[in-house]
Formats: structure tokens, C-alpha cells, sequence
């Protein structure tokens, strides 16, 4: 029974302690949200890096490859939008409260919806890369290839998926970018043309 008792307090603080880290990780992600471009940049240091152990190392050509799939992948989701205009008739269906690309100039402003949001992406792509440089501490992955195959049939594999992609935009006449909408002033701001504003001041 005190076995029983003990393994019971074991697992019940261990489950604590990983709900701790959990909140301390969620914690930090979201104080990093709002700066984007820092976010990215760290990525972008983080496959330099990546790239230069690979080109040191010599090896582990095979996970690079699988690196740059899965980026691939993920990349194609952020430039997929949320609700596919291909599948209008099948969104036809489900009613009028799906949101639609807009198609005509005439149509109602509505920011670009991605199937994987920004956060997401650099969250998986963050992951991915770290993942990845620690696979190469282990000599396990080091699995011999012909590396210039998996360099042509990468390339061969991003020319055709972007293709595709680009193809796509063009029939349903979108980009994956919001641009476009009105801004409008605030109350301490001036009207467009340099003429003063009016301050509502609350008393």
C-alpha cells in the first residue's frame, strides 16, 4: 500500500512539474508573438547555422532533406488559404456563413485567411530546425546517400508545388497577403489632407 501511495505521488508530481514547464513555455511564446520579425530572424540564424554543421560534417544529408520537405510543406500551407475556392461547390453546402475569397472588385474587403497561420508556421519551422540539429549530434543519422539526387528531386519538387500554387492564385485571382483595406483616422487624428482634427476631450 505505501508502494502504491508513493507511486501515486510520484506521478502526480511529475504530472505537475510538466504542466509547470507547459505554462512556462506557453508564457514565453506568447511574450515573443508580437515581434515578428525577430522571431523570423531567429530562424533564419538557426538554418544558417544548420547549413553550415551539414556542409562542416559532411553527412547527414538525409535529414536535411526531410527538413527541407517538411518546410516545403508547411510553407504551402501558409500560402493556402483557409477555405479553398476550388471547393466552392462543396462550400455551397454548408451555407452563406463560410468565408469566401473576394472575387470581383465590388465584393467586401476581408483579410486573407491561411489554412496555417503566421504564429504556426514559425512555431513548426522553430521545432523542425531545432529538432534537426540535434539529430545531427547522433552518428545513428548519419545515413550515406548521393547527396546531389536529393538536391535535383528538392528542386525539381519546389519548382512544380510552387508552380501549382502560383497557377492557383492566378485562376481565383488572389494573394496571400491583406493590402488594400481603408484605414480610417482615430479620434486624435486629422482627417486625410492636413487639415486638424477634433479632440473630444472627456470630462
Amino acid at each position: 500500500m505505501d508502494s502504491l501511495g508513493g507511486a501515486d505521488k510520484t506521478g502526480s508530481s511529475a504530472g505537475s512539474s510538466f504542466n509547470r514547464l507547459g505554462m512556462y513555455i506557453q508564457h514565453l511564446l506568447d511574450r515573443v508573438t508580437p515581434f515578428v520579425g525577430l522571431r523570423w530572424l531567429f530562424n533564419l540564424l538557426l538554418l544558417i547555422l544548420f547549413f553550415f554543421r551539414i556542409v562542416y560534417l559532411q553527412g547527414f544529408y538525409i535529414i536535411a532533406y526531410g527538413l527541407g520537405i517538411f518546410l516545403l510543406n508547411q510553407f504551402i500551407l501558409f500560402l493556402t488559404p483557409k477555405q479553398d475556392p476550388s471547393f466552392s461547390d462543396v462550400d455551397n453546402d454548408e451555407g452563406d456563413h463560410v468565408p469566401r475569397l473576394p472575387t470581383r472588385s465590388t465584393d467586401e474587403f476581408r483579410p486573407f485567411m491561411r489554412r496555417l497561420p503566421e504564429f504556426k508556421f514559425w512555431y513548426t519551422t522553430f521545432k523542425a530546425l531545432v529538432i534537426s540539429l540535434m539529430l545531427t549530434i547522433f552518428s545513428i543519422f548519419d545515413i550515406p546517400v548521393f547527396w546531389p539526387v536529393l538536391v535535383i528531386y528538392f528542386f525539381t519538387l519546389f519548382f512544380l508545388t510552387m508552380r501549382q500554387r502560383i497557377a492557383h492564385m492566378i485562376q481565383y485571382r488572389y494573394v496571400p497577403f491583406s493590402y488594400g483595406k481603408v484605414k480610417y483616422p482615430g479620434k486624435n487624428e486629422g482627417p486625410p489632407g492636413g487639415a486638424p482634427g477634433i479632440k473630444i476631450s472627456s470630462y
